[in-house]
């Protein structure tokens, strides 16, 4: 009797450049540990790549660029999906789990002038100066620090964020370091934001792999992509974040250092104008970083935070 040939994998991915990028690197780091087995990319456009002319925060769906292929998992036209970790949502469909976080590239965020501001950076910007940013986390702490500075909404895949930014509507654009990175574009960076200008997003810089939770096959083959010290960090991150129930366009940001079995978790939950923010910090045990993520929402919670968020996601309702 002739063995059944292994099955084919297929992975989910957005159709955007970056998206693609992060998915064939997984697709080739599997394909190096499991040299016998075929993986297959397919392709899917999301809600959030269709709807771009407005502002994220006002679609008001948590799952914008992973709905789509979390409905391929359910209906079993791939086995897994590769995402930005910042763009999955804390609680996932039932059925699927988070089955693998890989190693995190730089997590920060990253200023991109027009040409002709070069030398400056964005604290020496002028007067009235056009940021663009579609992130309200980004947008809340920068109008915290830079009050001087005009920010608008900028919206589309990243080269066509820099096509904008170099046809001068706007005079520098926020992007992650991670995304330039993984482009090929970090001569394109001129600042990286320090943590007390600007708390990145909740497992930004790391890759997301989603599947079916009762897919054991899957699970175990992914295992191999699997970065621990990254993982401990994201699942602090995400734990603080879900308590909070806040998606990807809530002002929250964060910061996470690991030394040994020791895990800080810094958080920031801040008014859209940037008038109000509530700040905190937890270290604990790395061993369990739920319980951290959880220790600093109750902390903050308690000095104000829930109202901001409270006041924002009535805003959005409305």
């Amino acid at each position: 009797m002739v063995a059944s040939p292994p099955r084919t994998i297929r992975i989910g991915s957005r159709k955007s450049q970056l998206a693609l990028v992060q998915t064939y690197w997984v697709q080739e780091q599997l394909q190096k540990h499991f040299p016998d087995r075929r993986f297959e990319v397919h392709t899917m456009s999301t809600h959030g790549d269709k709807v771009l002319d407005v502002a994220l925060a006002k679609i008001g769906d948590k799952g914008l660029f992973t709905k789509e292929l979390e409905l391929g998992m359910l209906n079993g036209d791939i086995d897994f999906a590769v995402h930005s970790l910042k763009d999955l949502p804390t609680r996932l469909p039932d059925g699927l789990t988070l089955g693998c976080v890989t190693e995190r590239e730089d997590p920060a965020d990253a200023v991109v002038l027009h040409s002709k501001h070069q030398g400056q950076q964005i604290e020496t910007l002028p007067e009235g100066a056009i940021i663009g940013t579609s992130s309200l986390r980004r947008l809340a702490q920068l109008r915290h620090h830079y009050p001087h500075l005009t920010f608008k909404d900028i919206r589309g895949n990243l080269n066509t964020r820099l096509q904008k930014l170099d046809d001068g509507e706007y005079d520098a654009i926020v992007l992650a370091v991670a995304g330039l990175r993984r482009l090929d574009m970090a001569d394109r960076i001129h600042q990286i934001l320090e943590p007390e200008v600007s708390l990145h997003a909740v497992g930004q810089g790391a890759l997301g792999i989603e599947c079916l939770g009762s897919d054991t096959e899957i699970l175990s083959l992914l295992k191999a992509l699997e970065h621990e010290a990254t993982a401990k960090r994201c699942y602090a991150e995400r734990a603080f974040l879900r308590e909070l129930e806040g998606g990807c366009q809530v002002p929250i940001g964060v910061n996470t250092v690991l030394e040994g079995d020791s895990l800080t978790l810094k958080g920031i939950v801040a008014s859209v104008d940037g008038q109000t923010v509530v700040k905190g910090s937890v270290t604990g045990s790395a061993t369990d970083p739920d319980a951290i993520g959880l220790d600093l929402a109750q902390q903050m919670r308690q000095q104000g935070a829930q109202d901001i968020l409270n006041q924002i996601f009535a805003e959005q309702r409305s």
